[in-house]
């Protein structure tokens, strides 16, 4: 089958749900000999090298404005897509949702994978958030097929809008050995560190995170690995909160150094809200990372047991990081339990399998 992936920044993937499912996917889709074409945004990746991972890569013009830059780019990939030969497009991000009306007017089988709630998250003024859920209300109207990353995500759209959905959840890879020399660039210590690897934004919790460990008598630092596309107050907000013993990395994109950082810290603390399945969250898992995770739906169906929750109105996670503190070993089990849930429930090779088997699906309606 000839394959199209277009809504995303394209690849490679650096960060970002949408990224990383279109290239550990595509690149599975290709290696099992589709022909494979990833629609990319200027300036991601490196325009000359025409392949990536087996997967074609199109670069097609954007808005470069925040509001603007997704549906702009996606919109130039679908007019791009309406002279091509492809037998399947898949269209990430529900945002796109409106201009789904051009595959459909021309009978062009095609899916929507509608990832999280971002119409929730406050990056976006509200008027942003309104038409991102009118993006998403219009994929149930238009797009013959939607692929949800997590169970919660199926439920919400089928009770909102009784529009069922396809799983195809994110996978991880399970490295077995990592370096601990990856460490040294950052002057860290194996097991001697708190960990929060987000987007800061309002919706992942770092204020809170913030809040709780400086109620801690401990020098051990909290490391936060992230930053955003656009700088916030919020940001230059949380930077002023962290103290001495909190230390801002900014983003990690060198594979094996950030899953070193995962892999040896003491505690990875995930705080991520409206999100379906976090991308980070099953690297940390896969990493055999001890977590602590805010309890929402999402977090609870990817972890199970695996991990220590907390809420947002008691003190639950300062109590989690105290007991790390003074009984570290009491982490080691939850370490190799979300281990073996990744390999088990959350593997690329289920994804792939999920999408190749709509795909052929949808072409053959």
């Amino acid at each position: 089958m000839k394959i199209a992936f277009m809504g995303s920044r394209g690849v490679p993937a650096l960060y970002g749900g949408f990224e990383t499912a279109t290239e550990e996917i595509g690149a599975r889709l290709a290696a099992r000999g589709h022909d494979v074409t990833v629609y990319c945004r200027p300036g991601n990746g490196d325009p000359e090298e025409p392949l990536h991972r087996g997967m074609k890569k199109k670069y097609v013009p954007c808005m470069k404005k925040k509001s603007l830059e997704t549906i702009t780019h996606t919109f130039a990939a679908l007019v791009h897509a309406l002279f091509q030969d492809y037998d399947v497009l898949i269209v990430m991000n529900p945002a796109n949702g409106p201009l789904c009306v051009i595959p459909r007017v021309r009978g062009l089988p095609f899916a929507v994978h509608v990832d999280g709630l971002d119409w929730e998250r406050s990056r976006w003024p509200w008027i942003g958030r309104k038409f991102i859920r009118f993006g998403a209300w219009c994929s149930t109207k238009l797009a013959p097929a939607l692929i949800a990353d997590s169970h919660g995500i199926e439920d919400y759209y089928l009770q909102h809008w009784n529009r069922e959905t396809v799983y195809a959840s994110y996978g991880a890879d399970v490295r077995e050995a990592h370096d601990p020399r990856n460490l040294e660039q950052f002057g860290l210590t194996l097991r001697a560190y708190f960990l929060v690897v987000a987007r800061l934004e309002p919706e992942n919790h770092a204020d809170f995170v913030l809040q709780a460990y400086q109620q801690l008598d401990t020098e051990i630092p909290l490391i936060v690995v992230g930053d955003s596309n656009y700088e916030s107050d919020y940001i230059r907000r949380l930077k002023k909160q962290g103290g001495d013993r909190v230390q801002f990395i900014g983003g990690i994109y060198d594979r094996e150094s950030l899953e070193a950082l995962l892999h040896y810290s003491l505690l990875y603390i995930h705080g991520h809200s409206v999100g379906g399945t976090n991308p980070v969250l099953l690297q940390a898992m896969a990493c055999s990372c001890a977590t602590t995770y805010l309890d929402v739906k999402f977090n609870r169906e990817v972890l199970g047991d695996t991990g220590k929750p907390f809420t947002l109105d008691d003190d639950t996670l300062v109590q989690t990081l105290t007991l790390a503190i003074g009984d570290p070993e009491s982490l080691d089990e939850s370490r190799s339990e979300a281990n073996r849930r990744v390999q088990e429930k959350y593997t690329w090779e289920g994804a792939t399998d999920a999408y190749e088997s709509l795909c052929e699906s949808l072409l053959h309606e």
